[in-house]
């Protein structure tokens, strides 16, 4: 059986579309061992393919063929899994939102001295 590259990762669910999955080939974001490779690429069983989706870097190895979008479970027997475990990212604080500073009901608005006080306690 023949299956084009694009194909291919359609159908074990890596890219929503073909289109999609044959443009990410274009544009360098699918690599087989290493190289750039075109979307009519005939895919063997044992070869690697590593694709940038998302900022994340997945790595598969092809175990079986397949042309038709199947299930989930389906697809994940025809490859195997050799990505990284994803890096976690330390939480940096928001920059564009303020911590929320409670007044007691019925103090009316703020008087500059209290929005001075607020604005210090942000700091800003």
């Amino acid at each position: 059986m023949e299956v084009r590259a694009d194909t291919y990762l359609w159908a074990i669910r890596i890219y929503k579309s073909r289109t999609l999955a044959s443009e990410a080939i274009k544009g360098g974001k699918v690599k087989l061992n290493g190289d750039n490779f075109k979307p009519s690429h005939e895919v063997k069983v044992g070869e690697r393919y590593t694709m940038s989706i998302g900022g994340n870097k997945k790595i598969i190895e092809v175990t079986g063929l397949l042309d038709k979008r199947q299930s989930f479970e389906v697809a994940k027997l025809h490859y195997t899994d050799h990505s990284p475990p994803p890096e976690k990212n330390e939480k940096l604080p928001p920059l564009f939102f303020k911590p929320t500073v409670r007044r007691d009901k019925g103090l009316g608005r703020p008087t500059k001295k209290d929005r001075r006080d607020i604005e210090g306690f942000e700091g800003i």
